[in-house]
């Protein structure tokens, strides 16, 4: 059984990061571990806390995990040092631990018991550092190895996008015998774990070990090609007998303020992905901000990874706009009861790093120089209403003032789908907020063709795009076979309980 007294005697500690001075100097992991067999050590400490509750609403998908990760297991399996076992009952439910355990906001530790009075137990267990440890351990260890399927079935499925939705996919259909292809537009392969989350967050040789498990198990991957394009509907028609749309909600959210076309005013996703290719060695950015007054719109996680990356290329300042009022630090129970996500007040790695956050405001225009660049922005201070239909408006209620912009990053979240030609030719059709909807069992409107993650959820979580993949890879496997036995961890409807 699970130590009963753990959280009165084990201090709740999260993961120690490296100095802010010395890491917005480099693209090193934030939280890099110097001795791990001590990290390992207090990890297995932290694991005493967990009391394998009666109901665990850490892995419920309504309120916690929507990957139904079995959390008190595994939280005991550390407690008495059994890695190999405490990996084995992590994979049995995430194909990406080393993902979620690095970039995952932790909806299990919100929804965790001891999370209900913080000041009486200390806080919710440490989820989030136990579940990246035990993937590091099984790397390092050598537990984790390819899984191929004993059995070809003679099926084929194309999973067209390469981001946790695709893989998962991906790797849950391998592993049932189809002979799967995963076709990824970009020249790498891992979406937007590859060019949207910064290297100080998620470091790429993390993807590459996992596509290495990948090739081994039989996944075959296709770079470099467009979907609908250089492959048509009709070639993938009749190549495949099932396909699966994991394209992403790319399509970034816009304001057409005035000066929006000045040099210097971009898309967030403009900034992260080039910074990311210069990780990746391909030369320097043609957006920096070195020796620039950025501003970013939007105060989201978008807007804090453009944060951390504008630190990391030197900005002579950096400014972070909400328009929304600044929340409270501690839970308020009228408003976000546990075990729902609570909106409280929260800094990342990036935050602590420096800028400021101004809250209540919203850019009015940009002013712009001689030569056709952003210079300055007028904000105004706002209020956010809302009508009796829900619909939200943005309403200036002080004073226009001006602040220094040499930089400006739109990071105001997406409206679903790119426009493709793929979906054109499927005849997949859009909801009115850009997403692709399915039936229970994963398919669209077109006969053989199924979709998940942000591309049916809107932008959203890794861990609801891990958790979509697997459930329709069931899908395209009973559509195939008449029958499956993998597992289908969340339904095509579901919704966490922060947004019922």
């Amino acid at each position: 059984m699970a130590d009963p007294r753990g959280f009165l005697e084990v201090e709740r500690k999260d993961a120690a990061a490296r100095p802010a001075r010395e890491r917005v100097h480099d693209w090193r992991d934030v939280y890099a571990v110097d001795d791990p067999r001590k990290e390992r050590a207090e990890v297995s400490k932290q694991a005493r806390r967990c009391m394998d509750c009666g109901i665990p609403f850490c892995h419920s998908g309504s309120a916690g995990c929507p990957l139904g990760n079995l959390i008190p297991e595994w939280n005991d399996l550390v407690r008495r040092n059994r890695w190999d076992a405490a990996s084995s009952r992590l994979h049995a439910t995430n194909n990406f631990p080393e993902f979620t355990g690095k970039i995952c906001p932790a909806p299990c530790e919100a929804a965790c018991v001891l999370s209900i009075s913080e000041a009486t137990t200390g806080g919710a267990v440490t989820i989030k550092r136990v579940e990246k440890e035990i993937a590091e351990t099984a790397w390092q260890d050598g537990y984790i190895e390819p899984n191929p399927p004993a059995v070809r079935t003679g099926r084929s499925v194309a999973v067209v996008g390469s981001g946790p939705a695709g893989l998962a996919a991906a790797q849950q259909l391998t592993r049932a015998g189809h002979d799967v292809t995963v076709f990824e537009r970009d020249d790498r392969l891992g979406g937007l774990l590859r060019y949207g989350i910064p290297e100080y967050k998620l470091q790429k040789t993390d993807i590459d070990r996992r596509l290495a498990q990948m090739r081994a198990e039989g996944t075959e991957f296709v770079t470099g090609v467009e979907v609908g394009d250089d492959l048509s509907v009709e070639q993938l028609r009749e190549r495949f007998d099932a396909v699966v749309l994991a394209v992403g909600a790319l399509k970034a959210r816009d304001n057409p303020v005035p000066g929006r076309d000045l040099k210097g005013v971009h898309l967030a996703m403009e900034h992260l992905v080039p910074a990311n290719r210069e990780c990746e060695g391909d030369g320097p950015s043609p957006i920096s901000a070195e020796g620039k007054h950025v501003v970013i719109i939007g105060g989201g996680d978008t807007g804090a990874d453009c944060l951390g990356t504008a630190h990391r290329q030197g900005a002579s300042s950096i400014t972070q706009l909400d328009y929304n009022a600044e929340l409270p630090a501690d839970r308020d129970d009228a408003r976000s009861p546990w075990p729902t996500w609570p909106l409280v007040m929260r800094s990342s790695s990036s935050h602590v790093e420096g800028g400021e956050r101004r809250y209540e405001v919203a850019v009015q225009r940009f002013l712009g120089d001689e030569h056709g660049s952003v210079r300055a922005m007028i904000l105004a201070e706002v209020t956010v209403e809302r009508d009796d239909a829900g619909n939200r408006s943005i309403v200036p209620v002080g004073e226009e003032f001006e602040i220094p912009c040499e930089l400006a990053l739109f990071a105001i979240g997406f409206e679903g789908v790119e426009d493709s030609r793929l979906l054109d030719d499927l005849n997949v059709r859009r909801s009115p907020r850009g997403a692709v909807p399915c039936g229970s069992d994963w398919q669209t409107d077109a006969p053989g063709v199924f979709v998940c993650g942000d591309a049916h959820r809107g932008a959203s979580l890794v861990v609801w795009a891990i958790a979509e993949g697997r459930a329709a890879a069931r899908g395209v496997d009973e559509f195939l076979m008449g029958a499956s036995d993998l597992p289908s961890p969340v339904h095509p409807n579901a919704l966490p309980l922060s947004a019922r």
